[in-house]
């Protein structure tokens, strides 16, 4: 079949710049020195941002910032080159609580500038007036103490206890709050900062360091440059008391003191995950592969910001079980940063095919034994998001999911992840790794820096690997698996040699048998997980104490084998797990894990709601504000809750 011509906003070489400050820069390479395209098909209209980029666009961002611990503010200037249509009068910028002091020209001129009405989700639009030879604009501005992107911790928030910390995470429409810019996908920018913070903090960011760090009257300097288009979701900053431990030839992991040792033990195949995915994916092209190991208030497992993965600390289990984390993290620098969804629509895109890769990086590293078990484990968390989401009808179990009037986390579940890697899985078996692999490297060697769509990853499947072939077509569903609601019936099952000595072993406590100290101790993580996860639902008190005392649960360091359990002790009322509960909600706020305990809570009027909110509290302050603004809703009438939702 003919394949689907997309028209896009031809890239065009950046303008020379005037130098923003006096350091020296390094010299961008051959691959980022086009400003990437602007789709503009309809599929690729972003309805989570006020720009207009086919009128004005954002083509590089230069901050120069100082970061104010006492205030809980970053300000400073932003300075914007941009790419406009001739007779564009202004350019929209997404914005949410920063606030504008002045608005120049390259040149210095004074810019007219206004700040539309706000939105609960989306900000509001700041729309800057444009003179006809306007390419460069220099906003003066400060964000707002409760940015909804910056996460500022005091000193006993922190693993060292004597430096207070500074985080952000911009994804996924969340950066519009400390950086003016067009905060969509479907943008890209190249960047640079310079970042002034107090002796003797380091700050950190998404980027290549561009100069040496300087310190002068008590405040330290650094600066950082992106020369790479990237979605602007991707500029991330830490700033805190940390250290670096070099891994191997182009990784390492930045932690504070007290965390360092055991991150870079737990980090230390890094090296050769970033070899194996480079054998599956092509060049590695982003540089270094680092990493930050964050405080526990970090909202998610990982946060895949290109050169510089932001990792939570709950990943340090001390025996490498929970690293299959990095291999996803890593796989991000292709699906994802490469070739990046134009859309949060398209959030599949992204992580679907993240998760895939993920499993191909962990078969390589670890074998296909735990690649299977992992797949399978995935399976079942597809299964359950199919039945949270409406079931195999729901609307919101398609691939390319609608989120207009939505904020785009709503898209943030297994649909995105587990149906997107079951997709590829069908397609890799359906023609065999020797064709699918060479396709794959092919999609994200085409599609390098460039935003894309459903409809372009359809249209280049079918250019480039169906290549005509009917039955072929008919066979993978493409259409059926992207478009439509629940899984299809040519889905790859699980493998049921995967996890049948576990699935024994759950039948046989099922039916009344004691738990198994020896098979417990000699299984992996993800086995133990298989394990507390297909338990019956409903157990009695004392078939959970049964478990609790034989296998230990309540006093497992492993946080994802712990949640599995506080989640089943929680569904049964066990009171013994509530000290353990209270421990693991206080003590991190990992998104994945917080949030689904305390919506148990809350749905068990008599039992559950009195213990959340007497713990909710005491566990906000650690909160990243995205998870706050879920929880202050759902965790209703909880003394302080009706404090601002990012207050830390």
């Amino acid at each position: 079949m003919t394949v689907p011509r997309l028209t896009v906003v031809l890239a065009v070489l950046l303008l020379p710049a005037c130098k923003v400050s006096d350091r020296s820069q390094p010299a961008a390479s051959s691959e980022s020195a086009a400003v990437a395209p602007v789709l503009t098909t309809a599929d690729a209209q972003d309805p989570h941002s006020f720009a207009k980029p086919l009128e004005a666009r954002v083509t590089h961002v230069a901050l120069d910032l100082s970061v104010d611990f006492d205030a809980k503010r970053v300000g400073g200037t932003a300075t914007l080159d941009i790419q406009r249509k001739p007779d564009a009068k202004q350019i929209v910028l997404d914005s949410k609580g920063y606030q504008v002091t002045a608005v120049t020209d390259g040149e210095g001129q004074p810019l007219q500038y206004r700040i539309g009405p706000a939105d609960p989700n989306l900000g509001a639009p700041f729309a800057i007036a444009l003179r006809p030879d306007t390419r460069r604009l220099v906003i003066r501005y400060r964000s707002a103490p409760n940015a909804e992107a910056l996460q500022w911790l005091t000193p006993q928030q922190t693993a060292g206890k004597q430096q207070p910390f500074l985080f952000s995470q911009g994804q996924s429409i969340f950066n519009r709050s400390w950086i003016p810019t067009q905060d969509s996908p479907g943008i890209r920018q190249t960047w640079e900062a310079t970042i002034k913070v107090p002796a003797p903090l380091t700050a950190v960011m998404s980027a290549p360091k561009s100069a040496e760090p300087l310190t002068q009257g008590g405040m330290s300097s650094f600066s950082y440059r992106m020369d790479k288009p990237v979605a602007p979701y991707l500029i991330a900053i830490a700033v805190g008391d940390l250290t670096f431990r070099q891994l191997g030839r182009r990784t390492g992991v930045w932690a504070e003191p007290a965390t360092i040792d055991a991150a870079a033990a737990e980090l230390v195949d890094t090296e050769k995950m970033v070899t194996a995915a480079e054998k599956l994916f092509g060049p590695y092209r982003w540089g270094r592969y680092d990493m930050i190991v964050l405080p526990p208030s970090f909202p998610f497992g990982g946060m895949e910001n290109p050169t510089l993965t932001f990792l939570t600390p709950t990943f340090l289990a001390g025996d490498k079980s929970l690293v299959s984390l990095i291999a996803h993290e890593l796989a991000h620098s292709w699906s994802g940063n490469l070739a990046t969804n134009a859309t949060w629509a398209d959030f599949w895109l992204n992580e679907g095919t993240t998760t895939y890769a993920e499993r191909r990086i962990v078969e390589a590293i670890y074998g296909p034994k735990v690649a299977a078990q992992q797949v399978a484990l995935g399976i079942d968390g597809m299964n359950a998001a199919i039945t949270d989401n409406g079931g195999p009808s729901g609307a919101d179990t398609r691939l390319a999911v609608d989120l207009k009037g939505r904020h785009p986390d709503d898209g943030l579940t297994d649909i995105a992840y587990e149906k997107g890697a079951a997709f590829l899985r069908t397609i890799e078996q359906a023609v065999g790794r020797e064709r699918f692999d060479p396709f794959l490297r092919g999609w994200f060697e085409r599609h390098a820096f460039k935003p894309v769509t459903s409809a372009m990853f359809l249209a280049d499947l079918r250019q480039h690997l169906i290549k005509g072939d009917k039955a072929l077509e008919h066979k993978l569903q493409l259409d059926r698996w992207v478009y439509q609601p629940g899984i299809p019936a040519n889905a790859v099952p699980a493998d049921r040699q995967a996890f049948a000595a576990v699935d024994a072993a759950v039948a046989a406590f099922a039916r009344g048998g004691a738990p198994d100290r020896a098979a417990w101790q000699g299984w992996t993580t993800d086995e133990r997980l298989r394990f507390l996860n297909k338990l019956p639902r409903t157990l009695a008190a004392e078939r959970l104490s049964a478990l609790d005392q034989t296998l230990g649960l309540n006093r497992t360091a492993n946080k994802e084998v712990l949640f599995a359990w506080l989640s089943l002790a929680v569904a049964n009322r066990y009171d013994p797990a509530v000290p353990a509960l209270e421990q693991f909600v206080t003590s991190q706020g990992r998104r994945k894990f917080v949030r689904p305990l305390f919506k148990a809570l809350m749905e068990d009027r008599q039992w559950g709601q009195p213990i959340a909110r007497r713990l909710y509290p005491r566990a906000r302050p650690i909160y990243h504000p995205m998870v706050t603004q879920e929880l202050d809703e759902l965790v209703q009438a909880v003394p302080g809750s009706e404090a601002r939702a990012g207050a830390s």
